[in-house]
């Protein structure tokens, strides 16, 4: 007998198709979870106005009255939650404040999974909103780890950090869909290789850390720096375009890069990451180089599957090597491909999140669907 469809709430921070943490996780997910007979219904503390503002320097009267206008909203959603049989929250059921709503959906009586990708429990001042950091609580973090029925975190480091605190706890990646990120049949014959970074205005400080090394390559080497995310970046004696992300042109500008590079520094915040750039590039068959923090140094096996680099002499090897040597170009993006289709395609870890689902709602999964 088929069982009847299983309704979750998806909490999550920003609207559709806006945010990587979203899109890249349960945004994601959700079609293949459909398939499996359990309907995700998306209501994000953002609306159009709030998210506008949010990504625009000042309008600080106007933000803290879309933020208020939110968490009525939220207020308000707390009543329908009986319409659902789980509640799913991605980081935070508010960007300001406890983990009020998150004790309302228990006391409720709903089960609550509990989803974060970044080390969220760490305090983290935005570029764009310092002020309205230091109203957040990243203490709460532990608070919903404690109550929640089951917990999903983005790599070991935040499982450790929800270890703490409960038991109930699954390690789930970031994943790719493999049906969009397709290896192109041919690379197109450049007269500069491109070295590209994708990010956003946010995190487009930490390609700053590597600027030096940059600099220092371009004396010897002839390359093209590609850097998505911003509108404006320049480094002194490098070749750099810089060009925003669009979510429609995502792909083919990453598949514009001969090698993807993902430096991050070694704090508490960056070792929160989940490897996503890495996972983009690795997708799409691009030989990659990230610093060994947070979950790269899981995904990426060094000289295997792509290449980790620690110090200023490792990015410039490391570089030398890659734009020096088509066969390695071509070894190391062929054996990440096969890393992501392997542990971190969507298909293979929509299956466990189904699995999760049904278990916090104490049902069991059917079977296998397509």
């Amino acid at each position: 007998m088929t069982q009847p469809t299983l309704r979750v709430l998806a909490i999550v921070p920003s609207l559709y198709d806006t945010s990587p943490g979203q899109r890249f996780r349960m945004e994601q997910w959700a079609p293949a979870l459909r398939a499996r007979g359990i309907d995700v219904t998306f209501e994000a503390f953002e609306d159009e106005a709030l998210h506008a503002a949010l990504y625009a320097s000042g309008q600080t009267a106007r933000k803290v009255t879309l933020i208020l206008q939110a968490l009525w909203r939220r207020t308000a959603l707390m009543f329908r939650l009986r319409r659902y049989d789980v509640v799913y929250v991605l980081r935070e059921a508010a960007l300001l404040g406890p983990a009020v709503f998150e004790r309302w959906i228990r006391w409720a009586g709903r089960p609550l999974v509990f989803d974060f990708d970044d080390a969220v429990f760490e305090r983290y001042v935005s570029p764009a909103n310092g002020y309205l950091s230091y109203l957040k609580c990243p203490g709460k973090t532990r608070s919903v780890c404690r109550i929640a029925t089951h917990v999903m975190a983005g790599n070991p480091y935040l499982d450790a950090y929800a270890r703490e605190v409960t038991d109930r706890i699954t390690v789930v990646p970031t994943t790719i869909d493999l049906d969009t990120y397709r290896v192109p049949a041919s690379r197109p014959a450049r007269e500069k290789l491109v070295i590209g970074w994708s990010g956003s205005y946010s995190t487009v400080q930490h390609l700053d850390t590597i600027r030096p090394i940059l600099q220092r390559l371009a004396r010897t080497e002839t390359f093209r720096l590609l850097v998505i995310g911003t509108d404006r970046y320049a480094i002194d004696g490098v070749d750099v375009e810089a060009r925003p992300w669009r979510a429609a042109s995502e792909v083919q500008d990453l598949v514009g890069m001969d090698i993807g590079i993902m430096p991050l520094p070694d704090d508490r915040w960056s070792r929160g990451k989940c490897g996503l750039k890495a996972l983009q590039y690795m997708a799409l068959g691009i030989p990659t180089i990230c610093s060994p923090v947070g979950a790269n140094s899981l995904i990426i096996q060094s000289g295997e599957n792509g290449l980790l680099a620690e110090s200023d002499t490792e990015w410039i090897d490391g570089l030398t090597q890659l734009l020096q040597s088509p066969a390695l170009r071509v070894r190391l993006g062929d054996a990440g491909r096969r890393t992501v289709e392997r542990l971190y395609s969507k298909s293979v870890v929509a299956k466990a999140v189904a699995g999760i689902l049904n278990a916090a709602a104490g049902r069991r999964m059917t079977g296998p669907a397509a």
